[in-house]
């Protein structure tokens, strides 16, 4: 197997010097703030627990859980809502954070949900972009790591419900 060839990993110790690297990154924009991380399920529930572990700040959470996938491992587009916050974002400084950037098509009917219900400002979080895979114009503010068009779980991600404990991201067979 050639290095090109090899299955893609970012092994757990990678992850969690990055996290405290954008820990710290939020911490020095939101001093003074309290800021309301929003956490998106169920995918990004690890990457958040161990993001606001290392912040040292008063904060507050609060989850969304939606659903464009079904049963499938292509977005449909359409988003539905499964959980809605509960926590108003009316003037507060709003955090989304996500497992992965993919094609921006959920992440971007988020973001303009939240931003029609009048927070202070809001920024995204995620652990992961995969920039090539993109369909709609949606960056995130803070990223954990660019990653290449492959078919990736741990740390939250899955298929099919499996592989979210792995505490390292690889790539599988899709």
């Amino acid at each position: 197997m050639t290095q090109k060839d090899s299955p893609f990993l970012i092994e757990e110790e990678k992850i969690k010097d990055r996290i405290k690297e954008l820990a710290l990154e939020i911490k020095r924009d939101y001093e003074g703030k309290r800021p309301l991380f929003v956490g998106i399920l169920k995918g990004a529930f690890i990457f958040l627990a161990d993001l606001v572990r290392a912040i040292d700040m008063d904060l507050e959470i609060d989850f969304l859980a939606v659903s464009s996938y079904g049963k499938f491992t292509e977005t449909t587009g359409e988003v539905e809502i499964l959980k809605d916050l509960q926590i108003p974002v009316k003037g507060r400084h709003v955090i989304i954070v996500e497992d992965i950037v993919d094609t921006g098509l959920t992440l971007k009917y988020i973001k303009d949900m939240i931003l029609s219900r009048g927070p202070a400002s809001l920024r995204i979080c995620a652990l992961l972009d995969k920039k090539e895979r993109r369909r709609v114009d949606i960056d995130a503010d803070y990223v954990g790591f660019s990653v290449p068009d492959r078919f990736l779980v741990g740390y939250g991600l899955d298929v099919a419900e499996k592989y979210r404990n792995l505490p390292y991201i690889k790539e599988i067979e899709s």
